[in-house]
């Protein structure tokens, strides 16, 4: 097929990055924002391209293939919809929708009309992350046995989410697929004391059925700004720190001696994982799903997967606390299948 039309609905916060780097790849044909400062930063980032108040003039023009969704969450399921019945692909920034029923429906739609679902689950195409899984497949870390994930800073504090569900979903879509299995059991706490009911700082554990355990620790009430994931293996070890942009292997693990364990600690490497651009490597992996029809790394199962663990922690969090187990076994209904996506040196199942 020829080059795709995509269309980016949404220039605020996290949309106007998608509109500056499709325009760096040559491939928006519209914006719309229903905000004045919203379609100003549109025009200045891509100008001479249409720029809209209103989603319907890119919704319902033939001429575009696809869109690139980033308005507010609560408005991702109707506007996925509508893009779905006008035969557009649909890529959705997390989370995929707010309600649960809401997001196995858009799952449904899509495929029944054949389009391509793709949600924004940055973290999955980050040449790191990339790499790290990398090093857990090839068996360099030995057995995962358990991961931990913190995202702290003291930064824009939201009275519309908590931070579980703003800072979270990246976290806990890296660590289903670093670990490869859906987690049978999600304890959460946290705390509210800007906003009333509003955790400024999570907890969440999660169990998997191999014995793999992950927290992730979110926050925006922290002294200062810390993005880091370590994932402990039987031989071997290794740190990601997304602030000091270094992925650390380390050659640590514990032995027995004598019956006793004993600490071998080994001095860490830094790891090459190249200069690849995120948010490039997603817009250029959704434009290639709309060329080739294939199934996106990050599609609307992965965004399914991720809003039932999203949910199960709420609930947890809004019982101080109380284990709550969880079964991803609801997706099965939606018949998931292997593909493959090839990334520079990895390719991934899914």
């Amino acid at each position: 097929m020829a080059k795709p039309r995509i269309a980016v609905l949404g220039c605020g916060g996290w949309g106007k990055n998608i509109v500056r780097t499709l325009g760096r790849l040559d491939a928006v044909v519209a914006v719309a924002d229903p905000s004045e400062s919203g379609r100003a930063k549109a025009a200045e980032l891509v100008p001479g391209i249409p720029v809209h108040a209103d989603a319907g003039a890119i919704l319902d023009d033939p001429g575009i293939d696809a869109v690139m969704i980033a308005t507010p969450a609560e408005t991702h399921y109707e506007m996925a919809v509508r893009a779905i019945d006008a035969d557009k692909d649909v890529y959705c920034e997390k989370p995929l929708t707010i309600d649960l029923g809401e997001a196995r429906d858009l799952v449904r739609r899509a495929r029944a009309a054949d389009r391509v679902l793709m949600v924004g689950h940055l973290l999955e195409y980050h040449p790191a992350i990339l790499k790290l899984k990398e090093l857990i497949d090839t068996g360099e870390l030995g057995k995962v046995r358990y991961v931990i994930s913190n995202r702290l800073n003291l930064g824009k504090i939201r009275t519309e989410e908590n931070a579980l569900w703003s800072f979270a979903p990246h976290d806990i879509a890296v660590i289903l697929w670093l670990v490869g299995s859906a987690p049978i059991e999600v304890v959460a706490t946290g705390g509210a004391y800007v906003t009333p009911n509003i955790a400024d700082v999570t907890v969440t554990q999660l169990l998997f059925a191999d014995g793999v355990r992950s927290h992730v620790f979110v926050s925006w009430l922290h002294p200062f700004k810390e993005q880091k994931l370590v994932v402990i293996g039987s031989k071997k070890m290794a740190s990601f720190d997304d602030v000091a942009k270094e992925l650390v292997l380390y050659d640590q693990r514990v032995d027995w001696h004598e019956g006793q364990p004993v600490p071998v600690k080994g001095e860490g490497i830094k790891v090459d994982f190249g200069d690849a651009e995120p948010l490039m490597e997603e817009c250029k992996h959704f434009i290639e799903c709309v060329e080739s029809r294939r199934t996106p790394l990050t599609d609307g199962l992965n965004g399914v997967r991720v809003l039932q663990v999203l949910h199960g922690a709420q609930e947890s969090l809004m019982r101080n606390g109380k284990p709550n187990p969880l079964s991803l076994d609801e997706s099965a209904s939606m018949e998931p299948y292997l593909f493959e996506v090839k990334t520079p040196g990895v390719t991934h199942a899914h």
